[in-house]
């Protein structure tokens, strides 16, 4: 038994005996939800008893004989990206399988030079995509709830961003943060990345080249330490920082600041 989840243009069957977890997994990614086709990434789920209290194992990913051995508290998964699958062992959780899906994305985009998981809202406005990037308590979530009628919004958390030509596209994702809600599945090509800096009024600063790709690797969703896919992250990121606009936003908490979304 499987479903297929397909995000950024790159899906993954995940394998499960639970019916009743595969059953919530098609509800919740519902508008990611793909017929299972040749090429697909495959991750069969190993059903574990529920996690004992207290474990919290930080996450942990590293490279071991060619696998990629991801560890939490809540789950141990071993990757292989050479064959595009990999085997999870975690008590039925869509919040853990959605992490080991988030680490799996970043891997793959890494490895193929396809792009980057960049904390951040991002939405689609007049068929252009906006991405709004910063730590926690930014106001991510803040400008996703502010969209005015007709902005379509990608995420409030996880930012997917693929490689296009020249530039990069913006993709949906079902990676939810504060508001509890998959994004539309759609893509537009990316027009602007804004840093968020709340204030008291609503203005766009442009940043350095320097400055930009700097803040674009703080806010990257990476954690493996190797030397070659840390090269092509950051050549991902230089790339992003010289394709769009990149500047800092700030703004007071009011619709008003889509007026500068254009």
């Amino acid at each position: 038994m499987s479903v297929c989840i397909g995000v950024g243009g790159m899906a993954v069957r995940v394998e499960c005996p639970d019916a009743r977890f595969l059953h919530e997994l098609r509800r919740h990614y519902a508008g990611f939800v793909e017929d299972v086709t040749d090429g697909a990434l495959e991750l069969v789920v190993e059903p574990l008893p529920p996690p004992a209290v207290g474990s919290d194992a930080e996450l942990e990913v590293r490279l071991e004989a060619g696998l990629w051995i991801l560890h939490r508290g809540d789950f141990r998964a071993e990757w292989d990206p050479g064959a595009g699958k990999g085997v999870v062992r975690l008590h039925p959780n869509r919040y853990s399988l959605d992490s080991v899906l988030r680490i799996i994305h970043s891997l793959e985009l890494a490895r193929t030079g396809g792009g980057l998981l960049l904390h951040g809202a991002s939405a689609v406005r007049n068929g252009r995509g906006f991405v709004f990037s910063g730590p926690s308590g930014a106001g991510k979530t803040t400008m996703a709830r502010l969209a005015p009628a007709g902005v379509r919004l990608l995420t409030d958390e996880i930012s997917y961003l693929r490689v296009a030509g020249d530039g990069f596209e913006a993709w949906g994702t079902p990676f939810a943060g504060e508001l509890a809600q998959p994004g539309e599945n759609i893509v537009a090509p990316l027009a602007a990345l804004y840093f968020l800096r709340q204030a008291g009024e609503n203005r766009i600063d442009p940043l350095s080249p320097s400055e930009a790709l700097r803040l674009i690797l703080k806010n990257t969703l990476f954690f493996a330490h190797d030397p070659v896919l840390v090269a092509n992250v950051f050549a991902l990121a230089d790339r992003l920082a010289g394709s769009v606009e990149v500047g800092e936003l700030s703004f007071a908490p009011d619709v008003r600041v889509w007026s500068l979304i254009r």
